[in-house]
């Protein structure tokens, strides 16, 4: 039987990755990383120098197509595969991560006219700065009576679709008016592979308050937001929607030999990065939850039925798995948390005695924090450095580290992190558990959990669960590859659907972490203490943390003028 293959690439934050895998299996061939030239653009634009206020972030659309220019190719010459044995491809990409387009279909910061305007560029998931908008829109959905609301936990974010439109019609009028449509930036890179916009089903459910029987909010309700909103969703939100697995299209010629792949081959619309990891771990049944876990974390859950639960990012019928409502949570910083206080916060005595002992300073703290046991250094965090996502949803919540002594030592802190970040992902599943829909298993994917086992043990001792893990490396782009193998469809040798393809192509590590119950123990006492704070500083008992944040804004903001 002839073997066929799908090649995944999956956008993260910082880079792209192109996999290429064996369909009858999920054995993975080749794989090839690149780093956005222009990476996360936070400080300044590019070319003009202009500098950008607090709480952006923003991309360069080219670095997207610099990644199938390299990767693709890449991945193709490693493996040795007959580029016609390549039936299908998929991507998944971080969301939601938005950019405005003009009526050719291409990105405004590509006239040179216009890119010295920020708004004219992809706004990254992680773009904070359209929080006022999202505040307006949760006032006015709640005042109103908005059905949509409670399918999102009862706020939409500032990192979503329509907060992040509204921002840019409020502070670039102009460049508003000029934008044909605006696109997630995987919709957009579909596009530029099949040479047609192809919609998918989950960044718009999940992330521009879609619906799959009632479409997006009516224009009654964006009117009210504001008038000039009014003709949003029929007009620059326009466009079928398509369930996932569906075919885009098939690679267009121009593209295919810039790919190194044949021309017509089978292009899937496009997902959200860690809704892809969820069968690639070969969850397609309720009860399980995926932790995508990297910069940040996405929390994936399978139900039978749509409930209420707080702060959810959304739940949405066919969202993740055909069949099932797919249930959404995250935490905004995890991995990002760690990597901040490794490059600004500890001294240069960590470093050095790293660089001695011939390994990275993130492995030493690992090493010296595994030396203590719960609650041994006397310190307490809330997980907020990047705000909060679930269940809260307000990005103007910051990181809190209590406990600190003299005599306290930069792994003591490190793991206090680490700590932080477990017990906002036992928050998210007490959410769940007290709406009625249920966590019994843990599965965790992404690159921290086969870098870092302390972290692991941790996150199984916080939430009292056994976790699974992921045995690929690029649970993403596995996922993205097996939705490729979908697209192409059975009879040319993938798959007619994700849960045949999850059969065959997905896998777990045999290795589990359990957890250690006198750890545990000790763990429920410090959550306790975590929940005060995390209804002390996050339910507007003491709103400090927003008093500060807007404090600084001012005077970043005078600074600048």
């Amino acid at each position: 039987m002839k073997k066929t293959y799908a090649i995944g690439v999956d956008y993260g934050t910082e880079s792209g990755r192109a996999l290429l895998v064996d369909i009858s299996n999920g054995a993975e061939i080749a794989t090839h990383v690149t780093k956005y030239p222009h990476g996360v653009i936070d400080e300044r634009l590019p070319v003009s120098g202009r500098r950008l206020e607090v709480d952006w972030a923003l991309q360069h659309p080219d670095d997207y197509l610099e990644v199938l220019r390299k990767s693709v190719p890449a991945v193709v010459r490693e493996s040795g595969v007959d580029p016609a044995d390549v039936i299908g491809i998929g991507i998944d990409f971080t969301a939601c991560t938005m950019l405005p387009l003009d009526r050719a279909g291409q990105p405004l910061c590509f006239d040179p006219q216009l890119r010295d305007n920020p708004h004219s560029w992809v706004k990254l998931w992680k773009h904070h700065a359209a929080q006022e908008e999202a505040n307006r829109i949760n006032e006015t959905a709640e005042q109103r009576g908005e059905a949509f609301l409670a399918r999102y936990g009862g706020k939409i974010s500032s990192e979503w679709m329509l907060a992040k439109v509204w921002q840019i019609l409020n502070e670039a009028p102009e460049l508003y008016e000029q934008t044909d449509q605006f696109l997630e930036a995987a919709d957009w890179v579909v596009s530029q592979m099949t040479g047609q916009i192809a919609k998918n089903s989950c960044t718009a459910g999940y992330k521009a308050i879609w619906h799959k029987e009632q479409g997006y909010p009516s224009s009654d309700f964006l009117g009210s937001l504001d008038p000039r909103l009014a003709d949003l969703a029929s007009t620059k939100l326009r466009g079928a929607i398509h369930p996932l697995g569906t075919k885009a299209g098939g690679l267009t010629e121009e593209m295919a030999m810039s790919l190194g792949l044949r021309a017509g081959t089978a292009v899937a619309v496009a997902n959200v990065d860690a809704h892809a990891a969820v069968p690639a771990v070969g969850v397609v049944e309720p009860g399980k939850l995926v932790m995508a876990m990297g910069t940040s974390i996405c929390h994936l859950l399978l139900d039978e039925t749509e409930k209420q639960v707080e702060g959810m990012c959304g739940v949405v019928e066919d969202g993740i798995i055909p069949g099932y409502y797919g249930y959404e949570a995250g935490q905004s910083a995890v991995g990002d948390i760690f990597a901040w206080y490794v490059e600004q916060g500890v001294p240069a005595y960590v470093e050095q005695a790293a660089s001695a002992a011939g390994i990275g300073v993130h492995e030493w703290l690992e090493q010296q924090a595994s030396a203590y046991q719960p609650g041994e250094t006397g310190l307490l965090a809330l997980d907020w450095w990047n705000g909060n996502r679930s269940v809260l949803v307000n990005a103007d919540l910051t990181g809190l580290l209590i406990g600190c002594t003299l005599q306290t030592k930069p792994e003591e802190i490190y793991r206090a992190l680490l700590e932080a970040t477990a017990f906002g992902t036992r928050k998210i599943i007490d959410a769940f558990n007290d709406n009625g829909v249920k966590v019994n298993e843990l599965y965790a994917c992404g690159g921290l959990p086969q870098r870092n086992r302390l972290l692991m043990q941790i996150y199984a001792d916080v939430t009292g669960r056994e976790i699974k893990i992921a045995d690929s490396t690029q649970t993403p782009a596995l996922g993205a590859a097996m939705f490729g193998a979908v697209a192409a469809g059975a009879a040319a040798g993938g798959y007619d659907n994700i849960v045949d393809a999850a059969e065959q192509m997905a896998r777990v590590r045999e290795e589990t972490f359990q957890p250690i119950p006198a750890h545990t123990a000790v763990y429920d006492k410090l959550y306790a203490e975590y929940c005060t704070l995390h209804d002390y500083f996050g339910r507007g008992a003491n709103p400090i943390m927003k008093r500060l944040k807007q404090i600084s804004e001012n005077a970043a903001q005078s600074a600048i003028s």
